[in-house]
């Protein structure tokens, strides 16, 4: 899985027009403490965002699906709320690669506001492997 094309200061960015369904009532629909609190976008599904920008960068790199990345540590601010229609960008940089983990820097604005900054570490696995073993951890 030694990918040389995998360097640091590969840059991506995103752009994603938030829908009223990715607000904090929608996260999980089932507990009824989400469901009276404000319409703007989730922490969770920002998380989520910042995740799926540092895997688009990824793609064109890897042997995709057989290769993929696994979110293994995210430490970022959530400074401002975003409401449904307003476009989140997420852009995100590769900074260090070790091995199979990757280390990014991360950052969200909704254009009037930053939204997000911080870093997420994904780590490259092979897909069949990592799959036979959550397989066998359910069982």
């Amino acid at each position: 899985m030694e990918n040389s094309s995998i360097t640091t200061g590969l840059r991506h960015a995103f752009s994603y027009e938030v829908p009223p369904n990715r607000t904090v009532p929608h996260l999980y629909p089932e507990a009824p403490e989400f469901v009276p609190m404000p319409e703007v976008f989730a922490t969770g599904f920002l998380v989520g965002l910042l995740e799926w920008t540092c895997v688009q960068l990824l793609k064109p790199h890897l042997d995709w699906p057989a290769e993929q990345s696994v979110g293994t540590h995210i430490s970022i601010s959530h400074e401002a709320a975003t409401p449904p229609g307003l476009v989140v960008t997420a852009e995100v940089e590769l900074t260090e690669v070790d091995g199979r983990r990757l280390r990014f820097e991360v950052r969200a604005h909704d254009g009037v506001d930053t939204i997000a900054r911080g870093t997420h570490e994904r780590f490259l696995i092979d897909t069949e492997r990592f799959v036979q073993r959550a397989a066998a951890k359910a069982q």
